[in-house]
């Protein structure tokens, strides 16, 4: 009888567990799991090139790791469960009331239009790495950053120069519009859950929707594996966890932004919509920060205090999470005097942006976004510009600050030199979608409240 292989060669590196059995490693034990005494275990069979025996290595390891228990010295406390979240939540109230049909109208309008700019100023440069981004932007006359980079600022020189892949990219002043891009098929996406399903969906609803409205290819990192596990007959929240080493990783909060608009003045509920679709792809810290990044939105509707902002998303996470610690590290930094530069330094230091986990991390990210969203001041530009410029996961990043900051400020504040290439309009890969008018995006999300 012939032997049935896999052919790993034409699988994508999230498709199958033992090509990140090292990201697995340096998950758990930033989990504060215990298993010291597995690492070099690990490590040996993270060398190893894909096969049936490494795969088979890996069922171990997985294993291992789903039953290891959590070190006595950890110093945090992360519950996955929306109980166990709640009970570890510090209250802030925020004060504020939601605004009338019409400036309403104009924050939802800003919120879609920040959010798809900052996404836009980002997505030529996902991927570089800081040693080539601030010598890219000085060369082109863009720092510290202020603008979009557009394709005539790069030489065929350049090109040749740069490790980074400078050619065909979606550079502003090349396209016809926003591209289809992930960070903002999930908030067209998203609307489309609420009007089929409702406000009170379900996990298994999102589950469903992912797997009928866009291909396996419009998902990554943790959203590739859940998509896997789904039509492997894995239901939420087991497909989070189920050989999911990216599990923390920032596709959950990249997701949270529709859940934010929908809820103005009511954090709560919308933390608690993003916990419901963060659950099927994410655990601890990564579903943490879709909640922070929705609070945050649905407070934006009604203050324009970027610190009530912030504070008014971590209080729907627990205080005893490493994402909390982390954000309210950069609040200090910033109320002590520290500069820019300075915030960029720590997270450099604490996240190594040539690893993907250090990369691709909610937490490292979410430290942009409040370095961002804090230095800028309230300026869409200058926030966007802030958070893109530090590097790691450049568009999920400005597309969150200009989410944020737009929806504090509404359309009018946003200039034409951030809208103009948008040519109002959006294309997705989201079947039934295609390419929609922002405007109507907006408008449509204003029946949902």
């Amino acid at each position: 009888m012939t032997k049935i292989k896999m052919d790993y060669k034409n699988l994508q590196e999230w498709d199958f567990y033992t090509n990140d059995i090292s990201t697995e490693l340096t998950q758990l034990i930033a989990e504060g799991k215990d298993i010291d005494e597995f690492i070099p275990i690990f490590e040996s069979v993270a060398k190893l090139s894909n096969s049936e025996h490494k795969s088979e290595l890996c069922d171990v390891l997985y294993k291992i790791a789903m039953d290891a228990k959590i070190r006595d010295d950890y110093k945090y406390y992360e519950p996955s469960d929306l109980d166990g979240i709640k009970k570890l939540r510090k209250q802030h109230k925020i004060n504020g009331t939601v605004p009338d049909a019409d400036l309403l109208k104009k924050k939802i309008h800003g919120a879609w239009t920040g959010r798809i700019a900052g996404c836009l100023l980002g997505k030529p440069l996902e991927g570089i790495r800081t040693n080539e981004l601030i010598p890219l932007l000085k060369e082109t006359g863009n720092y510290p950053m202020s603008r979009y980079v557009l394709k005539r600022d790069i030489t065929e020189e350049m090109c040749n120069r740069f490790k980074f892949n400078l050619r065909d990219k979606c550079f502003a002043d090349t396209v016809d519009g926003m591209p289809v891009d992930d960070d903002t098929n999930y908030t067209a996406l998203y609307q489309l859950l609420i009007e089929k399903y409702g406000r009170d969906f379900t996990p298994e609803n999102v589950a469903r929707l992912w797997l009928g409205s866009q291909s396996r290819d419009a998902y990554f990192t943790a959203e590739r594996v859940a998509f896997g596990n789904f039509v492997r007959g894995y239901a939420p929240p087991e497909s989070a966890i189920y050989k999911n080493p990216y599990r923390e990783w920032i596709g959950a909060q990249i997701r949270a932004d529709y859940f934010g608009y929908i809820n103005p003045g009511k954090p709560e509920i919308a933390a608690e919509m993003a916990y419901r679709d963060a659950s099927i792809s994410h655990i601890k810290n990564g579903i943490y920060g879709e909640m922070f990044a929705a609070a945050m939105l649905a407070c934006a509707a009604v203050t324009d205090d970027i610190n009530e902002i912030i504070m008014g998303g971590l209080a729907e996470i627990p205080h005893t999470s490493r994402l909390y610690e982390a954000v309210t590290g950069i609040i200090n930094m910033h109320n002590s005097g520290k500069s820019i530069n300075d915030c960029y330094k720590h997270i450099h230091s604490e996240f190594d942006e040539h690893t993907g986990y250090g990369w691709c991390h909610t937490i490292s990210n979410a430290m942009i976004v409040t370095t961002g969203l804090l230095y800028g001041e309230g300026d869409l530009g200058k926030s966007i510009c802030i958070a893109v410029e530090a590097g790691f996961d450049t568009d999920c990043n400005g597309a969150t600050v200009g989410s944020v900051i737009g929806m504090r400020n509404g359309i009018d504040c946003i200039g034409e030199e951030w809208t103009k290439p948008l040519n109002d309009t959006l294309h997705t890969s989201i079947f039934g979608i295609g390419t929609v008018k922002i405007s109507e995006l907006a408008e449509k999300t204003l029946k949902h409240i």
